[in-house]
């Protein structure tokens, strides 16, 4: 891989950045400090909520961190669509005791007030998901001597990952937790996503830039076989999700690994983008209907998420996880980085002789 990228992090553990306040300082910090690469997610903030926690994270450590960026939106919504979901959503705004949210409270997650922040005021490493950004951008960031990842679910997307001037792309299979990265989102194409480790084969064949592995990854046996399989790194969510640093619910963390929440379902009914979460009562009853209409239907249900964690109702959370979810441990997110340092060099140990990962 490009030494500009595995000079940061001595490790080839990334943690995901994970949206929705779980990406917290805290967890950054304690994998930057264990000699992976931590994130601050900067999606759902604002461009001066994003400068405070780095900031908050520069006291907390001196080693090298991402943050990451969505990409805006196209305005390719039916209004017709989100409307009526809307009205199916009124007996859960009835139940919670709240309104619904504003579906036209903005498509583009202040992505240009949060890039001059990262180019006044550089960091070390920064990605984007939900597209990708133009060469102008990449370039810019590139003279303010950040290294750019870009995630890709497709090797059509990875190719125009390379194309647009990045570092590395990140490949995220469809075991991953949380929201796809796709950069179009195309109903037609719900359920076709690929598995991570073909994905891997298939983007390592397309192009000639460094690969980070993403989805489903719990354990260094796994980090061992991406690496195996050409990836430079392995980027882990749902394993940190559980840790005490985490900033995630603690009915989310609890989740999974009860047995009430048995699988996982890519769905749209939380935000109108396809993502995958733990299957509980909301993601059935309405992931059927939802509309393909993000960030608008993000914005409908955000009232209803905030009010179910508030009552303790996992039932009507958005419960983010990948599917190895069942393999989440309590650890501190140090620790883990720790342990999965050690089953990395356990399964390389167990590769016959010449079958290093590297």
């Amino acid at each position: 891989m490009s030494s500009a990228l595995t000079d940061l992090f001595p490790r080839p553990i990334v943690q995901a950045p994970m949206a929705g306040g779980v990406s917290v300082p805290q967890l950054a910090a304690a994998v930057s400090e264990a000699g992976g690469l931590g994130f601050l997610a900067a999606g759902y903030k604002t461009a001066d909520g994003m400068y405070q926690e780095i900031k908050q994270l520069r006291g907390l450590t001196g080693l090298p961190f991402g943050v990451n960026l969505f990409m805006p939106q196209p305005d390719c919504a039916e209004s017709g669509a989100v409307e009526l979901y809307t009205h199916q959503l009124a007996g859960e705004a009835a139940w919670y005791e709240t309104e619904l949210g504003d579906p036209d409270s903005g498509r583009d997650d202040g992505y240009d007030a949060k890039l001059a922040v990262l180019l006044d005021d550089p960091v070390p490493v920064v990605s984007f998901h939900f597209g990708v950004p133009t060469r102008e951008v990449i370039d810019s960031l590139h003279r303010a001597g950040t290294f750019t990842l870009v995630a890709a679910t497709t090797p059509e997307e990875a190719r125009a990952v390379e194309r647009a001037g990045a570092d590395a792309v990140i490949a995220q299979g469809v075991e991953a937790g949380g929201h796809q990265g796709t950069h179009r989102d195309v109903p037609e194409n719900d359920g076709s996503g690929i598995g991570l480790l073909s994905l891997l084969a298939q983007i390592r064949e397309a192009v000639r830039i460094p690969v980070v592995a993403a989805g489903g990854i719990m354990r260094g046996s796994q980090i061992a076989a991406v690496l195996a399989a050409g990836a430079s790194a392995a980027q882990l969510g749902t394993a940190f999700l559980a840790t005490p640093e985490s900033g995630a619910h603690p009915l989310h963390k609890q989740a999974l690994t009860n047995p009430l929440f048995a699988r996982t379902e890519l769905t749209r009914a939380f935000s109108g983008r396809p993502g995958r979460g733990l299957v509980n009562r909301f993601l059935r009853e309405h992931g059927p209907y939802a509309p393909a209409a993000y960030p608008e239907v993000h914005h409908v249900t955000a009232p209803l998420r905030r009010a179910a964690a508030k009552a303790g109702d996992a039932q009507g959370m958005a419960l983010w996880a990948g599917q190895g979810h069942r393999l989440a441990r309590e650890l501190p997110a140090g620790q883990l980085v720790e342990v999965l340092t050690a089953e990395l060099a356990a399964a390389r140990t167990a590769l016959p002789a010449g079958g290093d990962a590297r």
